[in-house]
């Protein structure tokens, strides 16, 4: 059986997020087994898993980042929204829209150190939109 549910992120300063626990509170009926597919509604944002432990681990994601996109690039010439408009959107595409996880007992079976991130991009982000799908 599928089904799908909307989730409802409030909204985040820019950096990684650890959302785990918003998404496990959301969800309304855990199957016993089966995979729960997350995929982020907004492209200047994105999602993944990893480490859920250190947060010194999302510091160092959002430094690099900045480091590999940064602002005001003299070449950028979609800037409508502000001059983190693009490369949030180019962050947003590497790290990806969607993630899927197993679900095993009634609940994720994630690892001892992981965790979803909600890849914050925007300096001033509104909230943000989830779709699960839950596949039993």
């Amino acid at each position: 059986m599928v089904t799908h549910q909307h989730i409802r992120l409030a909204a985040k300063s820019r950096g990684f997020h650890l959302v785990t626990q918003e998404v496990i509170r959301a969800i309304e009926v855990w199957p016993t087994d089966g995979i729960l597919h997350l995929f982020i509604r907004h492209t200047s944002a994105g999602l993944c898993l990893n480490e859920n432990a250190d947060p010194t681990v999302r510091v160092d994601f959002e430094s690099i980042f900045n480091k590999l996109v940064p602002e005001n690039m003299p070449f950028i010439q979609h800037d409508y929204e502000g001059p983190d408009d693009m490369p949030a959107h180019i962050k947003a595409a590497l790290v990806g829209s969607s993630i899927s996880m197993p679900i095993r007992n009634g609940k994720l079976d994630l690892g001892t150190w992981q965790g979803i991130y909600l890849c914050e991009f925007r300096n001033h982000a509104s909230s943000r939109s989830l779709t699960a799908t839950l596949i039993s």
